[in-house]
């Protein structure tokens, strides 16, 4: 099965509707991480096939938990999950933010190559970056433990909105330490075609929220 048959059944299992234009884009999103990634060591998974099942539907996964219209990803890195989300949600509006130079020069090519339109770029320790307007989901992908993701990161969330930190296996002991200005929603398990290991996210939300 090729690349572009194998996003189609992945995203087929996933029950989600992505149009053809919009999964095209995400194998050019794949082929620019595979391209880069020999100089800039962008992530750890070299083969295209593997990066389709850890990488892009891995990101894809969470579509359904996404609250608009503004998300944050936070440590995007090589853009995961944040870039294939915005390729898969025209009508929100994603901020992908890191603190390495290296990778935000990455996004900002991806940019300016597949046009997305509706993805901004943002070099900064999120601790520190004073947002515009605040969000409506922060998310992060193996970025941190769910305790300091909350502490890093949490001032950016809207009060109704959300955070989501995407793991591996459930988070109980790290949920454990969670700090009070947040409640856990839910754990939810998400199923990944063709990846045979676990897979959860955590949605919390501020603890005033309404």
């Amino acid at each position: 099965m090729n690349l572009a048959a194998a996003l189609a059944a992945g995203i087929a299992g996933l029950g989600l509707a992505i149009s053809a234009e919009a999964q095209q884009r995400m194998l050019d999103y794949l082929a620019l991480v595979t391209k880069w990634n020999k100089a800039y060591n962008l992530t750890a998974v070299r083969e295209p096939e593997k990066m389709l099942t850890h990488h892009l539907l891995d990101s894809l996964a969470v579509l359904p938990h996404l609250q608009g219209p503004r998300v944050l990803d936070v440590g995007s890195g090589a853009g995961l999950p944040g870039f294939p989300l915005a390729l898969a949600s025209p009508d929100l509006q994603f901020t992908l933010l890191d603190a390495s130079d290296k990778k935000t020069t990455f996004l900002r090519q991806a940019v300016i190559e597949l046009k997305p339109g509706n993805v901004e770029v943002v070099s900064a320790r999120v601790e520190d970056w004073k947002a515009p307007a605040l969000f409506d989901t922060v998310i992060s992908r193996a970025f941190a433990e769910v305790a300091d993701f909350v502490k890093l990161a949490g001032h950016l969330c809207a009060r109704n909105g959300v955070l989501i930190a995407m793991k591996g296996v459930h988070p109980e002991q790290e949920l454990a330490r969670l700090p009070r200005q947040f409640r856990l929603q839910a754990v939810v398990p998400l199923l990944v075609p063709g990846l045979d290991a676990q897979r959860h996210a955590a949605l919390l939300q501020p603890a005033e929220a309404a």
